[in-house]
């Protein structure tokens, strides 16, 4: 197994320009006694949309590390992988998030169901979780409930892993579990029992992203019961930590949290979670870096400003094809959505404040962010004028992208700032 590290930050880089920018964030990070490793993601979706592969992904995470001298690990990440499209990432990468959502609620084989049961009705009973005030009521129900809604999940999961395994070898690559986009979330009952059937299904994971109560929507805060959340993630670190003793898990296996990119709100309180119970955490940031870009260009003025209102332009006038795919994880009201001659007509200034992630500029428009945020497609049909103008404003971009990185995300979250 090639070990991941204790604290790991998934750094979405769409289009490949942003990988230096962002390693000065976690150098800083360094420098304050901080050790992140940074995992490149990228989907299959958006290498169809943007026209890039793997490869590329993984050309442009080694050209970063050499330009800064970075000596840590790092990593490249096939991100919510299936049996359908794992195969074009194996040989570029070297983390795979197998998203299994969509097999929630298929069934497993009988015979697994049955052994399953057996196996795992040692179990039922109160469960007094070590480090934690928290005690697990695991019920034949939820047990049931497992069996019956996650099984075939894990199951499929187990076809993935085992596929990238025999091609890779299992000490050369870090396998996350995905279960985030699921329509309801898990509870810590069946968390535990998922890792009962992951670990049944000898899967090495070292990191699983469940579902969350709340709503983790993209490029927004998170919207929920932050005291709810608060209980959750305490008590899902105190599964995590149960489960690796109990089956014999990776001691390095840990929560993944898919964030949407910015939720804020959440992070200092999983600070003083991970603090408390001495646990590692893996961050999907996701689309934040291809959102500061679009505000350094617009920052940039002249024909920078104009690009990015184009996008929004463009944007809205196809947001019918834009929002599809990520209907789970948008809530875009479009009443709230400024029209294109609206924005056209904004300096720089007003652009910024209304994508910037910042709630208490009365400017911000959460509506706006989040459809420039799907918008990247628009992006990519520029091809030569958007990659010419990110390359003629570097400073500016990278300047944002590192900022960005570092005081929103690392300082709250991993820092403690």
């Amino acid at each position: 197994m090639m070990p991941l590290e204790k604290y790991s930050l998934g750094v979405g880089d769409r289009f490949g320009f942003e990988g230096q920018a962002q390693l000065r964030a976690l150098k800083i990070a360094r420098d304050r006694g901080v050790r992140i490793t940074p995992v490149w993601n990228k989907s299959q979706r958006e290498h169809a949309i943007i026209g890039t592969s793997p490869e590329d992904t993984r050309r442009r995470a080694d050209e970063a590390v050499t330009v800064c001298g970075w000596q840590d690990s790092y990593y490249v990440d096939a991100d919510h992988i299936g049996l359908a499209t794992v195969d074009r990432f194996i040989a570029a990468c070297d983390f795979f998030t197998i998203d299994v959502a969509d097999h929630i609620g298929r069934p497993a084989p009988a015979a697994v169901v049955s052994d399953f049961i057996e196996a795992s009705s040692r179990y039922l009973g109160p469960l007094h979780l070590p480090q934690s005030e928290a005690v697990l009521e695991l019920t034949k129900a939820s047990l049931m409930n497992v069996a019956q809604k996650y099984l075939g999940a894990v199951e499929e999961a187990g076809r993935v892993y085992h596929r990238i395994a025999r091609n890779k070898g299992g000490e050369n690559f870090v396998a996350e579990i995905s279960l985030n986009e699921a329509a309801a979330p898990q509870t810590a009952g069946d968390l535990f029992f998922i890792l009962a059937a992951v670990a049944r299904r000898n899967m090495p994971i070292q990191t699983i992203a469940p579902r969350f109560s709340g709503a983790f929507l993209k490029g927004i805060d998170y919207e929920g019961d932050i005291d709810r959340f608060a209980r959750e993630f305490e008590n899902a670190l105190a599964v995590v930590e149960f489960a690796k003793l109990a089956f014999d898990l990776p001691a390095n296996l840990k929560l993944s949290i898919h964030s949407g990119s910015d939720k804020f709100s959440l992070y200092p309180i999983m600070h003083r979670a991970l603090a408390k119970a001495g646990a590692g955490i893996h961050l999907k940031t996701a689309g934040t870096t291809w959102l500061e870009e679009v505000i350094g260009l617009a920052v940039s003025g002249g024909n920078g400003l104009q690009l990015a209102k184009d996008v929004y332009a463009g944007a809205l006038s196809r947001i019918e094809e834009l929002v599809r795919p990520y209907l789970a994880v948008v809530g875009i009201d479009r009443a709230r959505l400024p029209s294109a001659a609206e924005v056209n007509i904004w300096d720089a200034l007003e652009f910024v404040a209304a994508l910037q992630h910042d709630p208490s500029c009365p400017r911000f428009n959460p509506h706006f962010r989040q459809l420039l945020h799907v918008g990247y497609r628009i992006a990519a049909d520029m091809g030569s004028r958007f990659t010419a103008l990110l390359q003629r404003h570097r400073d500016i971009i990278e300047s944002q992208v590192t900022e960005n990185l570092l005081r929103r995300h690392i300082e709250p979250l991993f820092l403690g700032g």
